[in-house]
């Protein structure tokens, strides 16, 4: 009996050198997914523009830092559909069409529209294109016809936007497109080194390109337990940030290193060593492969290339049943 692996779709906005938080947060299970699921994971370059408009030359020199990043971090071309957004330019013709039917209120009344306008007041949002990144992002899942899409409690209006928009699609013109369904994988969350989210815009990340000094130094700046003045003082590891990256990375000794940390039988400086070891031990192999690909930029753009005829090879199809349906022939 044949089996069809369920679709997914996923990307990241090139916007800057990827963190930890990325790391464990997304890429870790693509990777994971790409064994079950028939994945395609893409640089969302048009994205990035719904907000860095005034800087476009940042993103285009982010793009293939990016498409690095995917391949060092362990993304296999054989097993998953790597590509850029922009180089599928179905994407935006799919997003006009959408746009004629989708009403307004629906993009207005997104959550994270008014939150992120309140919240990035240093740059203009009162664009047409930030106010339809959701409208963009429902054609990204549903020209490929993804069944899943990997995301986090607060992308889960998006999604349900994007359902709406096929069951009017769907009424309008016959029934096509799949609805797709949130994956909310297990994605821990990482603070940055000063208990915040980790971001860019903080300056509170640990970068995957980081040397080992930079991650030792990174790491030495993060707060431990404050109520651990002295190092016979026990601690409390449930309120340590060193401790919450231990059950991340050092999952074999993290009950061992609560203990010891309880207990005052480890101090902060050795438990912040120990944090090093593990991840410099998961970052050096990415870090390596990473220097390989720089020496081999043509196998890199193959791979984007291949990735580009894949994706295309359906997006033309979703456009070609599009036309039909909605009468454009």
């Amino acid at each position: 009996m044949h089996y069809e692996k369920k679709r997914v779709l996923s990307g990241m906005r090139p916007t800057g050198p990827l963190h930890l938080g990325h790391y464990v947060g997304a890429l870790d299970n693509w990777k994971k997914m790409a064994d079950e699921y028939d994945c395609y994971f893409m640089v969302a370059d048009w994205h990035a523009l719904t907000t860095e408009y005034e800087e476009p030359a940042r993103i285009s020199s982010w793009i293939k830092e990016l498409f690095l990043d995917f391949l060092s971090a362990g993304l296999d071309p054989e097993k998953s559909v790597l590509f850029v957004q922009s180089d599928i330019k179905e994407h935006a013709e799919l997003t006009l069409l959408l746009g004629m039917l989708t009403p307004l209120s629906w993009l207005e009344r997104v959550p994270t529209y008014k939150e992120q306008k309140q919240q990035l007041v240093n740059k203009d949002l009162s664009t047409y294109g930030f106010l339809g990144y959701p409208l963009l992002q429902t054609a990204d899942i549903i020209i490929y016809n993804a069944d899943r899409v990997p995301v986090g409690q607060d992308q889960l209006p998006h999604l349900e936007l994007a359902r709406e928009i096929v069951r009017r699609f769907n009424y309008l013109y016959g029934t096509y497109f799949t609805e797709p369904e949130g994956l909310l994988s297990p994605a821990p969350k990482l603070p940055g080194i000063d208990g915040r989210k980790m971001s860019k815009s903080y300056d509170n990340a640990i970068y995957l390109k980081d040397s080992p000094e930079e991650i030792m130094k990174k790491i030495n700046q993060m707060v431990t337990d404050p109520a651990r003045v002295r190092r016979n003082d026990k601690g409390h590891p449930e309120v340590c940030s060193v401790y919450s990256y231990q059950e991340i990375f050092n999952t074999d000794q993290k009950e061992e290193i609560a203990e010891g940390c309880r207990t005052a039988s480890i101090g902060c400086r050795d438990c912040k060593k120990q944090l090093f070891e593990r991840i410099w031990q998961e970052l050096e192999p990415v870090q390596k492969k990473r220097k390989e690909l720089q020496n081999n930029m043509d196998f890199v753009n193959e791979v984007r290339e291949q990735g580009k005829k894949k994706a295309l090879q359906r997006a033309e199809k979703t456009i070609r049943d599009v036309h039909r349906l909605m009468g454009l022939l």
